[in-house]
């Protein structure tokens, strides 16, 4: 389970790292404008918020990261803190922004918690 539990980490960790780099990055170009369905305009003035957000996103990317390297029982501790961190940020989207969120973001972050849970 432990396996499984890593692995699911991980991926939660590329979720984020993925978005950090949409968000940052493309989100004025035609990837990022279709990560949200903007048009050149809006991409535009939103771009300094998706930054913003996207910075966030890499800073939950790299706490995933340091609980998968790190020795237990910080590594333990920081997966379970980010990973809540995460299903919170993904019900808080969910319900403020866009509900595909829920599904994208806290369905995959509360799954790999679980598996965390259940692991130790």
């Amino acid at each position: 389970m432990e396996t499984v539990a890593s692995v699911l980490v991980g991926l939660v960790a590329a979720l984020h790292a993925y978005i950090l780099v949409m968000e940052m990055f493309l989100w004025q170009k035609t990837p990022g404008r279709s990560f949200h369905g903007f048009d050149r305009e809006m991409a535009r003035r939103t771009a300094p918020m998706a930054a913003n957000q996207g910075l966030y996103n890499g800073f939950l990317a790299a706490g995933l990261v340091w609980g998968l390297i790190a020795a237990d029982p910080t590594g333990f501790r920081a997966q379970v803190f980010f990973l809540s961190c995460v299903v919170v940020a993904g019900v808080f989207g969910a319900v403020t922004a866009n509900i595909r969120i829920l599904a994208a973001q806290a369905l995959p972050g509360a799954l790999a918690l679980a598996a965390v849970l259940v692991a130790r």
